[in-house]
């Protein structure tokens, strides 16, 4: 069985290093899974289709499937919301780990967070400084939770 054993933490905008080669993500999800999510992702020029379990600690089942981007472009329009998740992600590698930063646009623009993924759930990871406030176990960092109540309307 296919697992993603993810932590998520807030970024300090201002201490990141220089970052280059952007993927922009456009992502959706399919409405009416009660045990998951079903979301489908266009990041650049390819489109995946990504089943995910119900989140147990910091694990979950995960099975990603490529699309045709035709495909993911005709599920966004016609199966997801009207809203959309859109953020530039950058791979950013620190002390043996590789770091996703994903920095949000429209609805949850000035939302910044990374995510560094592991092979077993206690697994040691060095933490780069600029990185702040975990954020794993807060249901509201979760992408499909910022389509219902996006970055924008919280009161900070």
């Amino acid at each position: 069985m296919a697992k993603e054993i993810e932590r998520k933490f807030l970024v300090d905008p201002k201490k990141l290093p220089p970052l280059h080669h952007p993927l922009r993500i456009r992502q959706g999800y399919l409405p009416g899974c009660q045990t998951g999510t079903v979301r489908v992702r266009i990041s650049n020029e390819e489109a995946f289709l990504t089943l995910k379990g119900r989140t147990t600690g910091i694990t979950r089942s995960e099975f990603e499937y490529p699309v045709p981007l035709s495909d993911a472009e005709q599920m966004l329009t016609e199966l997801c919301s009207s809203h959309f998740i859109e953020k530039e992600r950058y791979l950013v590698p620190y002390e043996g780990h590789l770091w996703e930063i994903d920095i949000f646009s429209g609805k949850n623009s000035g939302l910044i967070v990374a995510e560094i993924e592991f092979s077993e759930e206690n697994e040691a990871f060095a933490t780069p400084e600029w990185v702040t406030a975990e954020v794993s176990s807060d249901p509201k960092y979760r992408n499909v939770n910022l389509l219902a109540y996006p970055y924008c309307d919280w009161e900070i």
